[in-house]
């Protein structure tokens, strides 16, 4: 599936408006990943960059549960994602509590149900005693402002969205796992749900040579990677999950694109993506 690059405008590139989260929403996202060593000078920095979305495992102790906590009347410009393990209701209020009192919030923004692998898991949350309805009580008392998925598995994930019982979906796609191009994209744009995209580098493999590589071929650096995501209008923000300062600030040279990448250039990322696919491990 070829992504279109004509008739889109540097702010539909890179920007959103509020009807996604509520309020307007920088396209790149910033993750704590498990190798995450970003300070709160870090997490500034990007804020200056002009990113919005954070996105933090509450279960993770790093910096950016403190920086959030911390960011004062700057906190109302910030989309707030946090994945949430709780199954039960019990353990979702619980949890729920935990999570804002290491916010220092009283709301937040995004809460998606982590890494729902099964249909089973679905029915644990969904059921009577289960922590979707005691989530959707606490979305009705304006404490968290959307619900969602994080999933790998792409059939599951359509069938939730079609159930009209979330309000996103936080999946994976790269240029190597493309799937949801078929599978989810079809569902969620004429339901007009925001996607959050994952591993745009499939966990680094995309930065590596493969074994069919054209003679001279140098695979692209973790920027162009992102931009290839974000080339699709079905993704709402993709995440980036650098682990320095220094990665940082590469990632966010994406900020800098004025417009997507040109159709050859997209082609020969798609490529190598393709080849990667091949070589790197199965996944779906």
């Amino acid at each position: 599936m070829a992504i279109a690059t004509s008739g889109i405008s540097p702010s539909e590139f890179l920007h959103r408006p509020a009807s996604a989260f509520g309020k307007p929403v920088c396209r790149l996202g910033l993750a704590s990943g498990m190798e995450n060593t970003l300070t709160a000078d870090d997490i500034h920095f990007a804020l200056d960059r002009g990113v919005n979305f954070l996105n933090w495992p509450c279960y993770r102790e790093d910096s950016f549960s403190p920086t959030i906590g911390e960011l004062g009347p700057r906190r109302d410009d910030v989309i707030v994602c946090v994945q949430f393990e709780a199954r039960t209701a019990v353990d979702a209020a619980d949890e729920l509590r935990s999570l804002l009192a290491s916010l220092k919030s009283d709301y937040v923004d995004v809460l998606t149900f982590y890494y729902v692998e099964a249909m089973d898991e679905w029915q644990e949350l969904l059921a009577p005693d289960g922590a979707l309805a005691y989530c959707r009580s606490a979305q009705r008392d304006g404490v968290v402002r959307r619900l969602g998925l994080t999933t790998h598995q792409r059939p599951l994930a359509a069938e939730i969205a079609r159930s009209g019982m979330l309000d996103l979906l936080m999946i994976r796609y790269n240029a190597a796992h493309r799937g949801a191009e078929q599978e989810i994209f079809p569902v969620t744009d004429p339901l007009a749900m925001p996607v959050i995209a994952y591993t745009a580098l499939r966990w680094g493999a995309l930065l590596r040579p493969t074994p069919d590589d054209p003679p001279g071929f140098q695979a692209p650096a973790a920027p162009a990677w992102y931009r290839f995501v974000l080339q699709c209008p079905s993704v709402t923000v993709t995440m980036t999950a650098p682990r320095n300062r220094r990665e940082l600030e590469e990632n966010l040279t994406v900020l800098d694109a004025t417009g997507p990448l040109s159709q050859a250039e997209y082609e020969r990322l798609a490529d190598h993506g393709r080849r990667v696919r091949r070589h790197a491990g199965n996944f779906p």
